[in-house]
């Protein structure tokens, strides 16, 4: 174990040459980051968990209910043996072949039964109340956390010219703020990995999954060598869209339209901006080209700025989605109305934040050519997509 450990934190992979770990330690004039720090953010993750309960429960569900947001959730399937053993032993979306079987069966006709596993699959998703309390909680901590990012870079030199962020690096003493600001991040990360098992299941869960554990490995990493300074510029950047979008959620499920399509144009707006403006121009360019001029190369700062263009493929694919549901909404408004939320079940196919999401059509009608308008989150078009549930 001694030898792995030694090989792990090899001096000549982590940190410039003629660095050792010896010269990061603390001393009593200076303070720098050290590994075990990290530790804090398990037991803060749950403590953010906990307090996220107890907001959805006390805070967040009296607002919904204000707002006449009901837990009412969709219309209930009428019990049945044989099709619920279907449901929950062999398929939820049965083939024709399996539909015609069923209705000699059970003597029902196909439709009833296609209408059937609709409804039980609709059973399993959660209401519009959930979602709300969700989005609240989300929206919340990424205001309160972007704004303390804001403040506290605000009164830093590297904020307004990045290569402060490598001077005399790596002994750059760690401020009592910084490391606040970056076990707070690193915990909430933590914790939305672990929630995202337990919160409403989006078709992005995978996408999701990476992003959070990308996320984690560039705080985690960047601490540990004391790049925590251009992290937090990092951070800071990528914080700012999330509190529009979990606004525009609310106000979509609470059903206030115009200002839900507002906040989406204002969360678009900002997101393509800041991810694929400043996040390439600004901080990519530091990382890449400044730190190289000023530092020079080695080989964690390979792997960091690898995970950082990682993260920016992954904002470029989020970008991607919001310029085609923009253009998607554009192209429906035959009228000239710029109303990017509404939109049809089969735009809501490629970017429902429910996997299976289905409108419910009374029967007779063709799924395939209904405007819905009701459902989860009512006219919800954009705001159930990927990036939706990004924390980024």
């Amino acid at each position: 174990m001694a030898g792995i450990l030694a090989w792990f934190w090899n001096e000549r992979f982590w940190l410039p040459h003629n660095v050792t770990w010896a010269d990061l330690k603390n001393t009593e004039e200076a303070t720098f980051p050290q590994a075990e720090d990290l530790y804090l953010a398990f037991p803060l993750a749950f403590c953010i968990f906990m307090v996220r309960l107890i907001f959805e429960r006390f805070v967040a569900k009296p607002c919904a209910i204000a707002l006449n947001i009901q837990a009412n959730g969709p219309q209930i399937a009428q019990p049945n043996a044989i099709l619920e053993k279907v449901f929950t032993a062999i398929t939820k979306h049965p083939d024709e072949k399996r539909l015609e079987g069923l209705s000699k069966q059970l003597d029902w006709d196909v439709r009833s039964i296609q209408r059937w596993f609709r409804q039980r699959r609709n059973q399993e998703k959660p209401s519009t109340l959930t979602r709300f309390c969700e989005s609240m909680w989300r929206f919340s901590f990424y205001l309160y956390v972007f704004t303390y990012g804001v403040r506290f870079l605000k009164k830093t030199p590297w904020l307004w010219n990045t290569r402060h962020c490598w001077y005399n690096y790596p002994y750059q003493p760690l401020t009592t703020d910084l490391h606040y600001y970056y076990i707070l991040e690193l915990s909430f990360y933590w914790s939305l990995m672990f929630s995202q098992f337990t919160d409403i299941k989006r078709k992005d869960f995978g996408i999701m999954f990476l992003h959070h554990f990308i996320s984690v490995l560039l705080i985690t990493f960047s601490y540990v060598n004391n790049m925590a300074r251009v992290g937090t510029l990092v951070l800071c950047l990528h914080d700012s869209a999330d509190a529009l979008l979990e606004a525009a959620k609310m106000a979509n499920y609470a059903k206030f339209q115009k200002m839900c399509d507002l906040l989406f144009v204002m969360f678009a707006m900002v997101f393509i901006t800041t991810r694929l403006g400043i996040f390439p121009l600004w901080v990519l360019n530091t990382t890449l080209f400044e730190s190289w001029e000023i530092v020079g190369p080695y080989p964690s700062w390979w792997v960091f700025n690898l995970l950082l263009l990682l993260i920016q493929g992954l904002n470029c694919f989020w970008s991607y989605l919001i310029v085609k549901i923009a253009c998607k909404a554009v192209s429906k408004g035959k009228a000239g109305k710029w109303n990017p939320l509404h939109v049809s079940k089969d735009d809501r196919s490629d970017i429902e934040s429910s996997s299976d999401e289905e409108d419910l059509e009374p029967p007779g009608k063709n799924p395939h050519t209904t405007t819905t308008t009701n459902g989860t989150g009512g006219t919800n078009g954009y705001l159930l997509t990927g990036p939706c549930s990004m924390d980024d």
